[in-house]
């Protein structure tokens, strides 16, 4: 019996999405821009020269850049040797449960709600169910704002009120930060999880606790954030591997973006370096006929958000030579690929995700390209190598 492991570099789009300019995206293209900023030296903080990526452009990268685009992007440029495409989301957004959940077979089927880029953002009876729940007389920020400048802005006087931090961004979400000794890591999850309900019902995608520590000046947040998203509509790639009896490993934020449904086993850490670990040893450990679903956060929060170019760069170095280790432990038979939810072209204006194709790289199953394909066929091809099947989507091995 054969294994999967698939792994979402979380924003690492490859542009060309045909649907683009509907979303103030046409020409985005998170690699590629990347890697053009590399070679032309501009983007040197903690690192230097042309983006290197040995074992994904091995595995077919450049050539899904080149697909999905029409252009190469810088030193991106080796003769595949495992299976290379690039795929399209048709969910009527670009962000994290949209991207996941199509990948994993369940296209979305309702427009989400976002809240206006305006102060105050939130409706009024919104905004005092939250201060019913909290037990508190009024929240802070109600604006679209990044986690970090939040928390700098409104920190202080959080402490000194008590009032939870309430923000949200481009996505349908509506985020809380809140100090986790102070107000407390407990009562901000359960705040999260007593109104995300209420969410839910309006059709906002998560409702999230962003928990923070330190001082005014040194404020940073913590690794305990908890998502909680309206479930998948459908059964997905998870519920149809558990309920075939098969394990599934969850690593990093998949427990939160599938509410937890049809997973086995969730593995959670501080940072991608933590969540690399937990996938190094399941690469030794995992049972056949396993699937193993991992996000990798931080290309994303760290980087595409800050609109940090360098940084992204190094993050997309790191996390390929840490792959090395993992490709050569791969038994035969098994099954690992390698894609995005969306993009979120650090080099593009404004702070948020952008409209993009995503890389769909394939190690384990020979080399040959896949072509232009659908999300869904992600989760369509991994099925199939299972011996299992979905409701949407077609394989592509």
């Amino acid at each position: 019996m054969m294994r999967a492991f698939l792994v979402v570099m979380d924003s690492v789009g490859c542009g060309g999405a045909p649907d683009a300019a509907a979303f103030g995206d046409e020409g985005a293209n998170t690699l590629g821009h990347i890697a053009a900023e590399c070679a032309a030296g501009r983007a040197e903080e903690g690192r230097s020269g042309p983006l290197r990526m040995p074992n994904l452009d091995a595995l077919g990268l450049g050539a899904a850049i080149r697909l999905a685009t029409g252009a190469a992007a810088p030193r991106l440029a080796a003769v595949p040797k495992g299976r290379w495409g690039a795929a399209t989301e048709v969910s009527r957004g670009k962000d994290t449960p949209s991207g996941h959940w199509e990948l994993a077979g369940v296209p979305v089927p309702w427009d989400w709600t976002y809240f206006p880029d305006r102060v105050p953002a939130f409706p009024a009876d919104l905004v005092a169910e939250v201060c019913r729940l909290a037990g508190v007389s009024g929240i802070l920020g109600n604006c679209h704002a990044s986690g970090t400048e939040i928390i700098d802005r409104f920190g202080a006087q959080h402490l000194r009120t008590g009032w939870p931090i309430c923000y949200t961004s481009a996505d349908s979400v509506f985020q809380i930060a809140a100090h986790e000794e102070v107000f407390g890591l407990e009562r901000l999850v359960k705040l999260c999880a007593d109104i995300a309900p209420r969410l839910h019902a309006m059709k906002v995608g998560r409702a999230i606790a962003r928990p923070f520590v330190g001082t005014e000046g040194d404020f940073h947040r913590t690794g305990n954030r908890r998502d909680f998203a309206i479930p998948p509509p459908a059964p997905t790639l998870l519920d149809v591997v558990a309920g075939a009896g098969r394990a599934t490993h969850a690593i990093g934020k998949i427990g939160d973006i599938f509410s937890h449904r049809g997973i086995s086993t969730l593995w959670k850490g501080k940072d991608d370096a933590a969540l690399f670990e937990h996938l190094d040893r399941l690469v030794d450990v995992a049972e056949e006929g396993s699937l193993t679903f991992a996000n990798f956060v931080e290309f994303d929060s760290n980087f595409g958000h800050r609109r940090d170019v360098s940084g992204y760069a190094r993050q997309l170095e790191w996390f390929d030579a840490r792959l090395g280790g993992f490709l050569a432990r791969l038994r035969a038979g098994d099954l690992a690929i390698f894609t995005a939810d969306h993009g979120n072209d650090p080099t593009w204006r404004g702070t948020e995700h952008t409209r993009e194709r995503v890389p769909v790289v394939c190690a384990g199953v020979g080399a040959g390209e896949i072509g232009l394909c659908d999300f869904v066929d992600v989760g369509a091809s991994v099925a199939a190598h299972l011996g299992l099947r979905i409701e949407k989507g077609r394989s592509f091995l």
